[in-house]
């Protein structure tokens, strides 16, 4: 090696292992290669990462705003019931586990009413941590809604939003435990896919928000947010069918919130009653027969004593219309019933013996037993 080269060489690797950086020797002049702040290439991958004084407004988007605003308000509602072990020995075990969304600093929770179905004991899991004895103070079957009570104040509550001011398109969230609470809090993201979506569940027929967010077991009963941090809807149902992916319904909050007052001041819904049994072609064909009617309901009972006996209705009878709306299933006149005030009178158009006519009913609240 010529010796001029030499010398160069050496110094270049002593100054790299006194200097912590890189030397290089070219024509007798140096060359330095330093890390950020004089390390190594391993001290720099080692340091903790910079503090960042504001999350950038890439990041803090509107959407991450509103999780951070509703999530606190979402709780985990685990279900118990008694049941009999192999010992046949009656002991409290856990039914399932739901979510809820606090709508009041006071502790009142909304759920869905399977969510607390049947159960004997109620246990409520706080975002920070907290878990709770909760009670149910009221229960509605026929919109799959309840509301929990928890006795403490001061709890972060979310605030209800305009539910008929939704647009086709436009984010959403939905907020839950999906899968229980391990996954407690789960944040997913989605668009307001339509609205008034009719569904029928049993004798009811609902109308619903329909979202891509995915709703998974475990979030029934959690919040549906807008990206104004708003609940726009306590979500409640999924279409689970192999090759169906992203649709899920949210109950509009602005049909909780009158269900959701009635159930605190009176552990119920009030709602109008007709008092007749029917039975609908579709009904009738899932039980093996066939009703000779082209549309309408067929009248199947009377309720004695009922508003529709007093009205002078009759078995046999078929009803085509309540008001202007054309009934043609059982979910037909459940809905236009309900959507009608206690003491208010209703034309119901009806054809008996071939004959069409109109007879006005007085509409009186459903008993507690119905």
């Amino acid at each position: 090696m010529n010796r001029k080269i030499g010398q160069v060489f050496l110094i270049a690797v002593i100054g790299a292992l006194i200097g912590g950086g890189l030397v290089l020797g070219y024509g007798g002049r140096f060359i330095s290669k330093s890390t950020p702040q004089n390390r190594t290439p391993i001290q720099s991958l080692l340091q903790e990462p910079a503090a960042q004084a504001q999350v950038s407004e890439a990041r803090n988007t509107p959407l991450v705003r509103a999780a951070q605003t509703v999530g606190p308000a979402v709780v985990g509602i685990t279900n118990k019931a008694y049941a009999r072990n192999s010992f046949n020995r009656k002991e409290l075990v856990e039914q399932g586990v739901g979510s809820g969304v606090i709508f009041d600093a006071n502790g009142y929770i909304a759920t869905n009413n399977h969510v607390v179905e049947n159960a004997q004991e109620i246990t409520v899991s706080l975002a920070d941590g907290r878990v709770l004895a909760g009670r149910v103070l009221g229960a509605d079957p026929a919109t799959d809604l309840a509301v929990v009570k928890v006795d403490t104040t001061g709890l972060p509550a979310a605030v209800l939003g305009d539910s008929d001011s939704l647009l086709v398109g436009e984010p959403a969230l939905a907020i839950g435990n999906p899968l229980g609470l391990e996954f407690k809090g789960s944040v997913t993201a989605g668009v307001i896919s339509a609205l008034n979506r009719s569904i029928e569940i049993g004798e009811r027929k609902f109308k619903l928000i329909q979202t891509d967010a995915a709703i998974n077991p475990g979030n029934s009963g959690g919040a549906l947010v807008n990206a104004d941090g708003l609940v726009v809807g306590i979500n409640s149902a999924k279409i689970s069918v192999a090759g169906v992916e992203g649709i899920g319904f949210s109950i509009p909050v602005n049909t909780a919130r009158p269900i959701l007052q009635s159930l605190i001041e009176k552990g119920r819904v009030v709602r109008a009653y007709l008092g007749v049994g029917i039975l609908d072609r579709n009904t009738a064909a899932a039980y093996g027969y066939e009703l000779a009617i082209d549309k309408g309901v067929y009248l199947l009972q009377i309720a004695k004593g009922g508003p529709a006996a007093k009205a002078g209705l009759r078995e046999g009878d078929v009803i085509l219309k309540i008001g202007d709306t054309e009934v043609n299933s059982v979910a037909d006149l459940r809905g236009a019933v309900d959507g009608q005030a206690i003491g208010n009178t209703i034309s119901v158009t009806i054809l008996r013996k071939g004959n069409q006519q109109t007879v006005n009913v007085l509409l009186e609240e459903m008993p507690t037993q119905q």
